[in-house]
């Protein structure tokens, strides 16, 4: 017996004049706003300057929106090419169909690309940036809600979440409530968020260490939320392919971890900047971060004052 359950929302979409706003365009914007808040913040706190998350989100926002188009595309090749289908749906992003592997290959990448233009360290950024990105994919999560897409099984636990019978696959379709797997996942990347939080505040982690033990914490988690879902999907060896690919990952990222720990390159950076300078121009290991005064009465070696010999050479001293 059913006593509770998540009502799905009624609309996705609501028009603004000839303009169509979608929830689940919304949800994603709003992922990225508050990653790029949360991740400002902590790359300030690692020494970097204000602003510069946002720079190189420049580069990482459309690389990665590119990759997650293409990994589903690629994925999914049966829904865009061959007989009786438009190819150029395949460029059709807002009708959804994104896949978040593709978006942290090719996000990553252009991260790098901003990195290296604005001088910063890589490695560093993306540690500062890595709970912030599970953040954002909480957020993100919402917009399969309002879409009432890629849920799990029938199910009637208190919390199943209701599916019209529009959006229910045909085999399932005198069901009325199933696992509500956005919200699974949308908690699982809130608690990651914070487990990452506390890891870098009490190991001092760095050298890509939280990067690993985010990719690590994300596909357990996708591993079993993964297994819930009804959805078509590739599957082999009676495992679907995100499935795999979440073992994958999990397996080189606890390998990446161990090794960078057992290293010591996982150690805690002491800047963020290329040139071996934080933002202020301040070199490693300078704590006042201030020049001495070339005015000061200093004296050479040989006993001299160097005002003095300054007026021998005809100069003023300088202040």
């Amino acid at each position: 017996m059913i006593l509770a359950s998540i009502p799905s929302p009624a609309e996705s979409v609501w028009h603004i004049g000839p303009f169509p706003l979608r929830a689940y365009a919304l949800c994603i914007i709003a992922g990225v706003v508050a990653a790029i808040v949360v991740g400002d913040r902590r790359f300030q706190a690692r020494g970097g300057k204000p602003g510069a998350v946002a720079d190189v989100a420049v580069w990482a926002i459309p690389f990665g929106l590119v990759g997650a188009r293409l990994y589903h595309v690629a994925t999914n090749p049966e829904l865009y090419f061959g007989e009786g289908r438009e190819p150029i749906r395949a460029l059709y992003v807002w009708e959804g169909g994104l896949g978040v592997w593709g978006a942290i290959a090719l996000g990553a990448l252009g991260a790098y690309i901003g990195c290296r233009r604005q001088g910063i360290r890589f490695a560093p950024f993306a540690d500062a940036l890595a709970p912030a990105v599970l953040l954002a994919q909480a957020i993100g999560r919402l917009g399969n809600w309002f879409n009432q897409e890629l849920f799990g099984s029938p199910t009637d636990l208190p919390w199943g979440l209701e599916i019209d019978a529009a959006h229910r696959p045909a085999d399932v379709a005198q069901y009325e409530t199933f696992h509500p797997t956005f919200l699974y996942e949308s908690l699982w990347n809130l608690l990651g968020f914070f487990v990452l939080i506390w890891a870098d505040r009490r190991f001092r982690l760095g050298g890509g260490r939280v990067v690993a033990l985010y990719v690590a914490i994300y596909t357990a988690g996708r591993f079993w939320i993964e297994g819930l879902r009804i959805d078509t999907a590739h599957e082999f060896l009676g495992l679907r392919l995100n499935q795999w690919t979440s073992i994958v990952l999990f397996v080189a990222a606890v390998a990446l971890f161990v090794w960078l720990t057992r290293t010591g390159r996982g150690d805690r950076e002491t800047t963020v900047q290329i040139d071996g300078r934080d933002h202020d121009g301040a070199s490693d290991g300078d704590d006042s971060g201030a020049a001495e005064d070339p005015a000061e009465d200093r004296t050479t070696a040989s006993g001299d004052h160097e005002t003095s010999r300054a007026r021998d050479d005809g100069d003023e001293p300088r202040s």
